[in-house]
């Protein structure tokens, strides 16, 4: 916001402007002699409006009211004549309308020149004496209508309503007293002229949350997005076109854009305000042949096309021109550059004829997606008045920009940018993978080319595109407040307006964060394979950078307010959570395949981890579905994400392809390799176990602090002189030297009589060492207990390099090994033991 300097002249408050950016905001609780009662609990609030103000206008002041209902509990008056009451009072209007506006201006109270012949701008401003009886006003004044509206949600979103209140749930902190800093108030005029979103790819997510919500992609929807994209101060739209028509599939929708204020369009492959299915419906209806080719149905094609301009020749609108083929395809390699440049020629004149105005008058642009490019590089042109939108590649990187060296096109550019894609080399419709930085770094390069007219962004389902649907606005509206140092400064002001400021800065960091490790490999075009096992650690690394975040979110989703939770989830938690969860299940499968071609058993355990992150996936999906918000986000979540075998989904995920190892199939032969100066080895991961037909080994899961425990059974089964029970260690070591060898058992006591329990070990054949390990205890006993471990050491040489075989025999029953630990120089002191060796088989 900026903020302008007063003046007090003689009894009359004169506002002389002078523009410098307002460091805080103008809404406050506090009570000072610097501020205008807004709302106090005892007194109620009153709205002035004329009579007979637009319809847009008066939506959003009924908006106005019922935000104040739900940050005080009080709904606001409206009042179209002298309220004659000395109680607080809020002016809104339009200059040129014969409004209370320009009555102010006349006496002064209000700077005209601030408002006249501007662009969408609004100033908010106390002034004295508005009327008989009333001591104070607080003013809202626009330069037209959506510069009205824009200061009205502006007042709206400081006490304390967010955009997105309805979009991602986030609630309404209560107030009961609200004041107004003295001074006036504004954003001033957008720099770029439409800004707005398209939403595109919306089977089967948004499609069956609007048909679930609202019966579909009708008027009822619309009205929500229309209001979100007024509270962000935007005024340009493409509709949802998969399968639906705009104007079509609900009559009342293009009256109820223009009431609002919304500027439609269509999409780049949709000319003359017509959706692709309103020709598909148009030939049905007509009988006529499905050809969408100029040079054979030019008359067919013309006709329609004038339908388009007649239905919506009242309404505000920006029209698409130009050709591509049917279904968003490029047209024929035999299409000639004279044969669009006819083409947009035709349309014109079309325009022309119905609107009875020459064709400059109706705001126009040619999108230069695709192949559309080539024709313009090719020397196709349009008339002058016509917008070039230029266009990024899909994946949000600009692929023309104005030669700064040659003439500006009169028309102008504008820039058509993706945060959702469908298309190759994998679809990408889930989930938010664009940090702002990219988005800023990439949209600040177009301004600096002149690309002024036109900023849309293509964001799919519309959710979970929350954040970067605000920034990508907010930069449209001035992208001279943003640089390459601010963004984080921007993500914690939206974390505070969402969440409020304790956590605001921690909840900036997971949403600079996600959308990072997304834009390394899109969540749809992960897979095991993209990320390597053995070089680097580095699957680990990303799997683990991952877990972290999702840790943090979870931390402080334990600690913000329990109505703040439905919006963090949707906002912060789910989109890390989930694919958080992808890296893990992406991993298991790694380790999977890897395991599973060694033919080693545990590749078992990651096939059950593969599944039971799949499963977890539909989970967090059903939560964000059915759970949160009373269920209100019912399909949302649908979009695809796991299965991909070409570049499009399959319309659900499916579980990745695991194997499983039999015992027939396995290798048991398990070679442990020294690295980083020691080994260490899982007690159940021997190569070879010696039975007797009394005594056998077992392996006990999850006993003990790390994996598992191993042991003999039956637990009174004494070994005899020429019973062999023992495991055995396959081990390749680098270095030799005298090494210490390390058991980590349970700490079981000398039950026996206090005579203790022994084992043997050996390496390689060797003389065995017989080592009684709690025979007596020696002051130990309560290190034992504390530690719930008991570590037995005894020192063996290696004098060669290479493979080697450790035996452990037992001598007694109830000795439980649960780890081994071999020092060869590197071992470093933890708790619970260096991280196991990597198994060779």
């Amino acid at each position: 916001m900026k903020k302008f300097s007063k003046y007090i002249l003689t009894l009359v408050t004169i506002c002389i402007f002078s523009s410098t950016k307002a460091a805080e905001p103008f809404v406050t609780t506090e009570k000072s002699s610097d501020v205008v009662i807004i709302k106090e609990k005892s007194l109620r609030l009153s709205l002035f409006l004329n009579d007979g103000v637009d319809k847009g206008i008066l939506r959003a002041v009924n908006n106005l009211q019922t935000d104040f209902e739900k940050v005080t509990g009080d709904n606001p008056t409206i009042f179209n004549q002298n309220p004659n009451q000395n109680s607080p009072l809020i002016i809104i209007g339009t200059i040129g309308t014969n409004s209370i506006i320009d009555d102010l201006i006349k006496q002064k109270k209000i700077d005209g020149n601030q408002l006249k012949g501007k662009n969408e701008k609004f100033i908010i401003l106390n002034i004295k004496n508005p009327f008989k009886g009333v001591e104070d006003a607080l003013v809202i004044a626009g330069s037209d209508k959506r510069g009205t509206i824009y200061g009205i949600y502006e007042l709206s979103k400081q006490i304390g309503v967010s955009p997105w209140h309805y979009w991602a749930d986030v609630p309404v902190k209560q107030k009961e007293n609200i004041y107004f800093k003295k001074g006036i108030y504004t954003d001033g005029e957008p720099a770029v002229k439409y800004r707005g979103i398209f939403l595109n790819d919306e089977a089967p997510a948004l499609s069956g949350w609007s048909k679930a919500t609202f019966g579909g992609f009708n008027s009822q929807f619309y009205e929500k997005v229309f209001e979100l994209l007024l509270r962000s101060k935007a005024n340009y739209m493409w509709p949802a076109m998969w399968g639906n028509a705009f104007y079509d599939d609900d009559v009342a929708s293009g009256p109820l854009a223009n009431e609002m204020g919304i500027v439609m369009g269509t999409s780049h492959h949709e000319p003359m305000a017509l959706a692709q299915q309103d020709w598909r419906r148009y030939i049905k209806k007509n009988n006529l042949p499905n050809v969408w080719d100029y040079s054979k149905n030019k008359t067919v094609l013309d006709e329609f096309w004038k339908t388009g301009i007649e239905r919506s020749k009242n309404w505000e609108k920006l029209v698409t021109i130009g050709m591509r083929g049917d279904g968003d395809e490029a047209m024929s390699e035999g299409t000639n550059t004279a044969l669009l440049e006819n083409i947009v020629k035709n349309q014109r004149q079309i325009i022309e004829k119905v609107t009875g105005q020459k064709a400059e008058k109706t705001p126009q642009l040619w999108a230069l997606y695709k192949e559309v490019q080539d024709y313009y590089d090719k020397g196709m042109r349009v008339p002058d008045d016509v917008t070039l939108l230029f266009c990024d590649d899909n994946w949000g990187n600009v692929r023309k920009l104005p030669d700064p060296t040659k003439p500006l096109h009169k028309g102008g550019y504008g820039m058509y940018y993706h945060f959702d894609y469908v298309g190759a080399p994998r679809n990408s419709k889930w989930i938010n993978i664009s940090p702002i930085q990219r988005v800023w770094e990439q949209m600040n390069l177009s301004y600096e080319h002149g690309v002024d007219k036109i900023w849309i962004v293509n964001v799919g389902d519309l959710k979970p595109m929350e954040f970067p649907i605000s920034f990508f606005l907010d930069m449209a509206w001035n992208p001279k407040e943003f640089n390459s140092q601010n963004l984080f400064e921007y993500t914690q002001n939206w974390a505070a307006q969402q969440f409020g400021k304790q956590h605001a800065k921690e909840i900036a960091k997971l949403l600079n964060t996600y959308p990072k490790y997304n834009r390394r490999v899109t969540p749809e075009t992960l897979d095991s394979k993209t990320y390597s096992l053995e070089n680097y650690y580095e699957f680990e690394a990303v799997v683990k950078d991952y877990k972290n975040l999702a840790l943090d979110a979870y931390r402080i989703n334990d600690e913000i307010p329990n109505q703040y939770k439905d919006a963090y989830f949707q906002l912060v938690l789910y989109p890390i959570d989930a694919c958080s969860n992808l890296y893990e299940m992406y991993f298991a499968q790694a380790k999977n395949r890897k395991l599973a071609a060694e033919k080693n058993i545990l590749a078992n355990d990651y096939a059950n981890q593969v599944k039971t992150f799949f499963a977890r996936d539909s989970i967090l999906q059903d939560k964000y579905n059915n759970k949160i918000a009373g269920g209100k986000w019912t399909h949302i979540m649908d979009q695809m994400r796991i299965g991909y075998k070409a570049w499009n989904d399959l319309r659900k995920n499916v579980l990745p392809e695991v194997t499983y190892v039999s015992e027939k199939e396995m290798n048991t032969s398990k070679i442990f390799k020294e690295s980083n100066g020691y080994v260490a080895i899982e007690a159940e991961h021997f190569s070879t176990s010696n039975n007797s037909k009394r005594i056998h080994w077992e392996v006990i899961p999850d006993f003990g602090k790390t994996k598992s425990g191993i042991t003999t059974f039956p637990q009174n089964g004494y070994p005899k002189a020429d019973e062999n029970i023992f495991v055995e260690y396959d081990i390749h070591f680098d270095s030799t030297a005298e090494f210490d060898v390390q058991l980590l058992l349970a700490p079981t006591l000398n039950f026996n009589s206090n005579k203790g329990l022994r084992y043997e070990i050996s390496f390689d054949g060797e003389k065995p060492q017989t080592v009684n390990f709690n025979g007596h205890y020696r002051g130990e006993l309560g290190k034992w207990q504390a530690e719930h471990i008991i570590r037995s050491s005894t020192k063996h040489t290696i004098s060669k390099q290479g493979m080697h075989k450790l035996r452990i025999r037992v001598l007694e029953p109830g000795i439980v090994l649960q780890r081994i630990l071999i020092n060869t120089g590197g071992l470093k002191p933890s708790y619970l033991g260096a991280p196991e060796s990597e198994m060779k088989n």
